[in-house]
């Protein structure tokens, strides 16, 4: 029988598997360090991790609160000027993989980490689009691992703060932005991956126990499904144990409860 697990495992999981050993990934703080980590620690020994305060091939053994954390700067092979890591090692296209969540996405996967509401006398500020505007575009391909709801997955977005594929089609292109984009989206309930034409993020698995409706009901625009929808594979007893104690170094190294 499969261990019972939380739906933000199984996001986590999901996000983690996308990655691959080869992979040079610029990691953001949050649920994309967790999955980032997760992969490294289990499947994926060999990945490179970046995070933009310059570390590189780091290795936590606890998660990040932040980019400016010392556990990413002790455990990196090395660490450059914030200046280097943009221009030299993102914007030289030296990076295939960038892993971001945001507070707002929509259809084509444009985020939002600015404002909710009016960007003049808006609802909440948000901590901004740090580096994650050049990510979006430098790296080769992005990943993007949030929770859904209709707050979050909306028609239009408040604020754009990091391009996904625009207005969709060859909008990229025509902005004269040549990485990939957004080609995976996961969340709590499902993963989503790009139409090949309309580049609409559509859902082409469902996690176990989730249904359509469910999908439908958390999404603030007219969802669309692949043919041939699957079924994502629960996480596996190793997959569980290695996040989890991860999570608990993690709380025990920042003073919280396990």
């Amino acid at each position: 029988m499969t261990e019972p697990y939380t739906a933000t495992e199984m996001m986590t999981v999901a996000a983690a598997r996308a990655l691959r050993n080869d992979d040079v990934c610029f990691v953001g703080i949050g649920l994309p360090s967790a999955a980032c980590n997760l992969a490294r620690l289990t499947h994926a020994p060999g990945i490179t991790l970046i995070y933009e305060s310059g570390t590189i091939a780091t290795r936590p053994n606890v998660l990040p609160l932040s980019i400016g954390d010392g556990e990413l700067c002790e455990t990196a092979l090395t660490t450059v000027s914030v200046p280097e890591m943009f221009r030299y090692w993102l914007q030289g296209g030296r990076i295939t993989v960038g892993f971001l969540s945001a507070a707002q996405i929509d259809r084509f996967a444009n985020l939002n980490t600015t404002v909710i509401g009016p960007y003049d006398k808006p609802k909440a500020r948000l901590p901004g689009g740090g580096g994650a505007p050049e990510i979006a575009t430098a790296c080769g391909k992005i990943f993007i691992v949030m929770s859904q709801s209709r707050r979050s997955f909306v028609e239009r977005l408040d604020f754009i703060t990091s391009l996904g594929h625009g207005e969709g089609g060859d909008h990229r292109r025509r902005l004269g932005v040549t990485t990939r984009g957004p080609t995976r989206l996961v969340t709590d309930l499902a993963i989503f991956e790009p139409d090949a034409d309309s580049r609409e993020m559509t859902v082409t698995s469902l996690h176990p126990g989730v249904t359509h409706q469910a999908v439908r009901d958390a999404t603030g625009w007219p969802v669309r499904f692949a043919s041939g929808v699957t079924e994502t594979a629960p996480p596996t007893a190793d997959e569980l144990a290695v996040l989890r104690e991860l999570h608990r170094r993690t709380a025990t190294a920042h003073g919280k409860a396990a």
